[in-house]
């Protein structure tokens, strides 16, 4: 039963609560947000709440699973940004993302903007990480890599 609203999960609620996560800037605490839902989902399908004091890794050990939501909103967002990439002409995107906007920026400390993500994420120059998205397989190996490092690590 449970891995049948797992899949129903997966496939009903994660589309409309990641609808557009291509485009979010993510920081500490959507992360942690994103996370909290995910758990939440799981306790909801367990039928555990939160006053149980059942921790989230007997959670996740009783539900058979892995911690994935970020995982995919980071692979998709990634993907996204290689599709960009690989456009032929210098088009809006491109320039937005690549941050060669015209005009000063505001005083004080700057805000993380979405190509922040991709840096920390791949760990590459923007230059490199643009030149590696020209090569489409190698890029979705890349994108596999960085958005299963949960996984590896264990």
């Amino acid at each position: 039963m449970c891995k049948i609203k797992r899949n129903v999960g997966s496939a009903i609620v994660w589309p409309v609560a990641t609808y557009g996560c291509e485009n979010w800037t993510l920081r500490k605490n959507e992360e942690t947000r994103l996370d909290a839902f995910e758990m939440k989902d799981l306790r909801k399908i367990l039928s555990v709440s939160l006053t149980a004091k059942k921790t989230n890794e007997w959670v996740l050990n009783e539900a058979a699973v892995k911690m994935e939501l970020l995982d995919t909103v980071k692979a998709r967002k990634l993907a996204y940004y290689g599709h960009t990439m690989r456009k032929q002409r210098s088009c809006l995107e491109k320039k937005i993302m690549q941050g060669t906007m015209p005009g000063a920026r505001r005083r004080g400390r700057p805000h993380t903007a979405w190509m922040d993500n991709i840096n920390t994420w791949t760990g590459l120059p923007v230059e490199e990480s643009i030149r590696t998205t020209k090569d489409r397989d190698e890029w979705k190996k890349y994108v596999h890599g960085v958005a299963n490092h949960r996984i590896e690590d264990g």
